[in-house]
């Protein structure tokens, strides 16, 4: 997210005086005569630690600068969210709609036992005939020194075999995650190489588990991260050594230039990343997925227009090598950040249509994450279908 002493008031008004003199031994010396409306009575000088005679002066002045302040604030806020708006205005492309490429996010009950043979079957006539082909199941956190006790994931192959049976294009992912501590003392601390070593140790054997790829959400992550990006490296090749993917759940990127840095400032979270380093971490992976919800917005037509801000951003800087997801808010709560009348499914799959359509519209490696299955109603999963895949 000077006070100011008042005029000086000490010196008397000089007295007019007649300049003759009285003769010897006559009276007292009598009073100067004062010019008519003259005030015969000198102003003292005021003391050391005299009040100034104008005490709210100062405070006026501050309250006069802070209101200007909060008033430009105003208008700079209007501003952006009528531009919003008007990014929300229009009509999509025809094609804007799903490559085939989409993915969801699952739970961690689907790898520790809660979930069964039927609700695989479920999942599954969920997911045929969407887009979807991806599948991030919570396998983790991470412990805060970078390991994975495999206690976390005891039903990883018999889920694995299970969804290949049912859906044998569905490409199933590990989800990792954990707080790093970039804004506090626990968590995850990337600059250490011993942290490093682990999660690639880990990796290694989630992959060993059956899974197709490695899906990391690690946050909050500062925009600039070097260690993140040097993490993403090691990871990368690791992946590829097992023929397997790596993907990343991706911070949102600034709607205006630096704004990382000024909410940072103000809040001591700078939440956003710059577009540099988005493409800096875009360029690292097989997968980038935005997470496009929690912006603050109050109205469905504002979150829609950001998030079409949103994508036009990262298709900008997005290689065609790597797959771009953008997030689709399949949950429903009301806390600061978050609104569930204004970050809904049809909002959110407008706004990504219409920043495709205006960027990228022949993109091929593109699509939506559904965040997350144990939340989704069946209004979400219509609203998905009718609005992205049909």
């Amino acid at each position: 997210m000077d006070a100011e002493s008042g005029p000086g008031m000490g010196s008397a008004k000089g007295a007019g005086t007649d300049s003759g003199t009285e003769p010897s031994g006559a009276g007292p010396t009598p009073t100067a005569e004062t010019s008519p409306g003259t005030d015969p009575t000198p102003t003292p000088d005021p003391q050391p630690g005299t009040p100034s005679l104008h005490p709210r002066r100062p405070l006026r002045r501050a309250l006069t600068a802070l209101s200007l302040v909060l008033l430009l604030l105003v208008l700079a806020l209007l501003t952006a969210e009528g531009a919003l708006r008007v990014n929300y205005s229009g009509e999509p492309a025809p094609g804007a709609r799903t490559r085939g490429q989409d993915a969801l996010w699952l739970g961690h009950a689907w790898v520790d036992g809660r979930k069964g043979e039927a609700d695989v079957r479920e999942l599954a006539g969920r997911l045929r005939g969407t887009g979807v082909r991806d599948l991030y199941v919570h396998s983790g956190p991470l412990e805060d020194d970078g390991t994975l006790p495999d206690a976390d994931y005891p039903k990883a192959r018999w889920l694995i075999g299970a969804l290949h049976r049912e859906l044998p294009e569905v490409r199933v992912q590990a989800w990792l995650g954990d707080v790093v501590a970039s804004e506090g003392p626990k968590g995850l601390r990337l600059e250490r190489p011993a942290t490093r070593s682990a999660i690639l140790a880990s990796t290694r054997r989630i992959l060993a588990a059956g899974f197709q790829g490695a899906h990391f959400d690690l946050e909050p992550l500062h925009s600039g991260d070097r260690d993140y990006l040097t993490l993403l490296d090691g990871l990368h090749t690791l992946t590829r050594a097992h023929h397997a993917l790596l993907s990343v759940a991706a911070h949102q990127i600034d709607p205006v230039p630096g704004f990382h840095s000024f909410w940072g400032a103000t809040t001591g979270h700078p939440k956003w990343w710059s577009q540099a380093y988005f493409g800096q971490v875009a360029r690292r992976v097989d997968q980038i997925a935005v997470m496009s919800y929690d912006t603050m917005q109050p109205l469905p037509s504002l979150y829609g227009g950001y998030v079409a801000q949103q994508t036009s951003l990262a298709l900008e800087v997005t290689p065609g090598s790597t797959q771009l997801l953008m997030g689709l808010p399949f949950y429903h709560e009301n806390r600061f950040g978050h609104w569930a009348r204004a970050e809904t499914v049809p909002a959110a799959v407008r706004g990504v249509r219409l920043g495709l359509s205006r960027t990228d519209a022949r993109r091929a490696r593109f699509g939506v994450a559904l965040y997350v299955d144990f939340a989704a109603t069946d209004a979400d999963w219509r609203a998905y279908r009718e609005g992205w895949v049909e």
